[in-house]
This record gives C-alpha cells, sequence and structure tokens, in this order.
C-alpha cells in the first residue's frame, strides 16, 4: 500500500509541475459531458479526473470511458471554473489517474492552491477573468 500511495503522491507532483508548465489541463469529454466517478472509498462523494498529458487522458478513454476524447481546459479556466466550482459542489479532483482508475482523489482548493504555488515558484504568470494575480488568487481561496 505504502508503495501504491508513494505512486500516487508522484503522478500528483507531476500533474501540478506540467499543468504550470503548459498551462492546460486535459479532461475526457463524451457528447454526454464530462467523465467523471465517485471516490474510491465513498460512492457518495463524486470526483472528475483530469490529467497533465493529453496520453495520459487518452490512455483513459476505454471501458466505461470509450467513446470519451481527451479535451483540453485552459489552466485560468480549470483554476477559476471547475477548481471553485468542484469546492462548492463537495466534487474531487483526480489527478493522472492510470488506466486501472488509480490516482490522488484530492479537494478542488488544495489542487488550486497547489497549482498558484507552483506558478508562483517558476515565477509564471497567467491571466484570470476574476483575479488580478496569481497572488490575489492564492489569498482568496487561502482565507
Amino acid at each position: 500500500m505504502l508503495q501504491d500511495t508513494a505512486a500516487a503522491e508522484q503522478k500528483y507532483k507531476l500533474f501540478i509541475e506540467r499543468v504550470a508548465a503548459t498551462k492546460l489541463v486535459w479532461g475526457l469529454m463524451n457528447k454526454q459531458g464530462w467523465a467523471n466517478s465517485t471516490v474510491n472509498d465513498d460512492d457518495e462523494t463524486d470526483v472528475i479526473p483530469f490529467w497533465s498529458d493529453r496520453a495520459f487522458a487518452k490512455a483513459c478513454a476505454r471501458d466505461d470511458w470509450r467513446g470519451y476524447t481527451a479535451t483540453e481546459i485552459p489552466l485560468a479556466e480549470f483554476l477559476e471554473n471547475w477548481c471553485i466550482g468542484m469546492d462548492e459542489n463537495d466534487t474531487l479532483v483526480g489527478t493522472n489517474w492510470d488506466a486501472n482508475m488509480f490516482g490522488q482523489e484530492i479537494e478542488p482548493l488544495q489542487v488550486a492552491f497547489d497549482i498558484l504555488t507552483r506558478l508562483k515558484a517558476i515565477n509564471t504568470s497567467i491571466k484570470f477573468r476574476d483575479y488580478s494575480s496569481v497572488d490575489e488568487f492564492l489569498t482568496e481561496i487561502s482565507e
């Protein structure tokens, strides 16, 4: 189990680093909407998986998600719309799941905080609709 936890943490770190670098997040979408699931140990809590790379998302477009297409989401939209909205709906973020649906399930504001912190660390700005800067967004979600 420790190895699985370490692998999930590594995939999460890769997710944060890659999306901060590329300013893109990937999801799986079909005509009905976005791929989603329930949390591994709680059928009452929803989780929406996202990936840092198109290839990772495409690898999961099988079985129940056959017919879904890897679809890019600009990072600012992901942070402002998805993370904030998912927090309001008590939905978790799944990051860089593998084809076996294994990966971390994390609170959306924690994901946003970690991405924003990474953007700040690599001195990368991003244009938001509702926030004037990475610092303002960080302050807002930290309160």
